[in-house]
């Protein structure tokens, strides 16, 4: 038993299928009470930031700490019985994953998970503590989707897509209605996009709630699937991303015919944006967000005159993000800030050299973190060596004040730039 039998539509059957703002109502009721109803809050400090009313939504409150908890369940519910039993397969490269493995083991249906050998740690370990069996298997989404498409015929499974099908995409346009209900003012949403099942949801409900309403896409500028496909480009698409939950390489069928007649816009966002969209979440919204969480801000950030003055949704759509990964991005945003820094100075090699340049540093008030000489590797004289300081700065002023001392002291002064 597949997804084609009845009650479950195939792929053939949504060729003239549109979603319908009835649909996601419907989705609405037969969800409630068992995903969370999230807050969606007034940034003062983004808006600042940003010069436009910014309204967040905390899907990272789920109990999966992710909004595809909700299209999951929609889909859980709304399977026949003898399917139920049976079981249900998915590729995902996390949060898909959770919400099906929570909410299919709390309705006792087997869930079976493809996942690619990539996936953070925390969404692989949290996958099998909500129920799932977890199959890892290649390097990205479509490599685990393709081997989760022979697992369910091999297993006569039902396969639950992690965006392209209706009962999925009317599911996620839930978010997009407590918004609405919530904020009925809003003026434009910003809506990340992997395959589109979220954009196609939320769209679909914030249009038909609001006709003037703006919808603007945001994808990593490393998977620009979806904007090539309706800007008719030719991009490449790959790489290792911070925002791997939309990192796709082959966007849905059926989101993007609905996509291309919702959005308004589509940003494509770098991986430095992304990390410091992270951080500023956790510094200002204390709220720890995953890379694809917290595109829709960098999209704002980046480009803030096209949201200047307009009252603005951003749905933070999921904090499942490693601790390591997570404590990494913050220090390179300390660094890029001017917060740290790591310089090299050209010293000789006798006694008295570092003492005297540590004493510029003890002078300027800049706290030394890690030192480390290289002698042998160099291109200096057989008596000179390079020395690698990491240190810690109140600001970039601070920082650029050392160096100036340390060039009018005449050491030879480089600082190690991030990437």
């Amino acid at each position: 038993m597949t997804n084609s039998l009845p009650n479950v539509p195939s792929p053939d059957d949504l060729a003239d299928h549109w979603l319908a703002l009835s649909e996601i109502k419907a989705a609405q009721e037969r969800i409630h009470g068992a995903v969370v109803r999230t807050p969606i809050l007034h940034s003062r400090t983004l808006s600042a930031i940003t010069g436009a009313e910014i309204y967040l939504k905390f899907e990272n409150l789920q109990f999966t700490a992710a909004y595809k908890e909700r299209g999951a369940l929609n889909f859980l519910l709304q399977m026949p019985e003898e399917l139920r039993k049976e079981g249900v397969i998915a590729a995902s490269a996390g949060n898909h994953s959770q919400g099906l493995s929570y909410h299919g083991t709390r309705l006792g249906v087997p869930v079976t998970i493809v996942m690619p050998t990539g996936t953070p740690a925390v969404k692989i370990e949290h996958t099998k503590a909500n129920g799932g069996n977890v199959i890892l298997h290649g390097e990205k989404f479509d490599d685990a989707y393709d081997y989760a498409r022979q697992l369910e015929k091999e297993r006569s499974l039902t396969f639950v897509h992690p965006f392209d099908h209706p009962w999925i995409a009317a599911g996620q346009g839930t978010v997009a209605l407590e918004m609405l209900e919530d904020v009925p003012d809003l003026e434009h949403l910003v809506i990340p996009i992997g395959g589109g099942g979220l954009f196609t949801g939320m769209g679909t409900a914030a249009k038909a709630v609001n006709p003037d309403i703006k919808l603007t896409g945001v994808e990593a500028e490393l998977y620009p699937s979806m904007y090539a496909r309706l800007k008719g480009e030719d991009l490449p698409c790959g790489g290792d991303t911070l925002a791997e939950g939309i990192a796709v390489k082959n966007p849905g069928e059926y989101t993007a015919r609905h996509i291309e007649g919702l959005a308004d816009n589509m940003l494509l966002i770098d991986e430095a944006a992304l990390e410091k969209s992270v951080s500023l979440l956790l510094q200002i919204e204390k709220s720890v967000i995953e890379g694809a969480g917290a595109a829709g801000l960098a999209a704002i950030l980046v480009n803030p005159e096209l949201f200047k003055g307009q009252k603005v949704g951003v749905v933070l759509c999921g904090g499942n993000i490693d601790t390591r990964l997570l404590a990494n991005v913050l220090l390179r945003d300390l660094a890029r800030s001017g917060r740290l820094a790591r310089l090299r100075l050209s010293l000789r090699d006798q006694p008295g050299s570092l003492f005297r340049a540590m004493r510029i540093f003890d002078q300027h008030q800049v706290n030394i973190i890690e030192i480390y000489h290289q002698r042998i590797f160099t291109k200096l004289p057989a008596k000179g060596l390079y020395t690698d300081i990491e240190c810690e700065a109140r600001d970039s002023d601070q920082l650029d004040a050392l160096l100036a001392a340390l060039r009018s002291a005449e050491y030879e002064v480089t600082r190690i730039e991030l990437g």
